[in-house]
């Protein structure tokens, strides 16, 4: 059994659990985000779309819990910001890298043989 967990459920993240359930990339997906609910919402239209797409994979979203990535394959974290107006690609290189830290400090002892994977938006507008 394979299982990935995705951190942030912005566009990037939710959009990267939702091509690895839908093409079954892995048996199990968790979508993690800070924002109250928005994890869990996002899984749910993921489910709901699970028998029209044809997919059975364990779909999981959670408000910043952590534990639910033990026994992850994968971490990918997709935490970050766009870019607001008037800001430059270095300022919003450095907000990201800020928001990506916590959790590559928090994942590694409660899923220590993931493998991670930093994605986040484009720098252009």
């Amino acid at each position: 059994m394979s299982k990935v967990t995705v951190v942030g459920a912005g566009n990037v993240g939710a959009t990267c659990a939702n091509v690895i359930a839908t093409r079954e990339i892995a048996d199990e997906v968790v979508l993690l985000d800070i924002k109250e609910g928005v994890a869990e919402g996002k899984m749910l239209d993921i489910f709901q779309t699970a028998t029209l797409m044809d997919f059975d994979t364990k779909l999981t979203g959670v408000t910043n819990d952590y534990a639910a990535t033990a026994g992850s394959d994968v971490v990918v974290i997709t935490s970050g910001m766009p870019r607001k107006p008037g800001m430059t690609r270095e300022e919003l290189i450095g907000v990201n890298a800020g928001l990506q830290r916590r959790p590559f400090r928090i994942v590694p002892p409660v899923a220590p043989a993931a493998r991670a994977v930093f994605m986040t938006a484009s720098l252009y507008p």
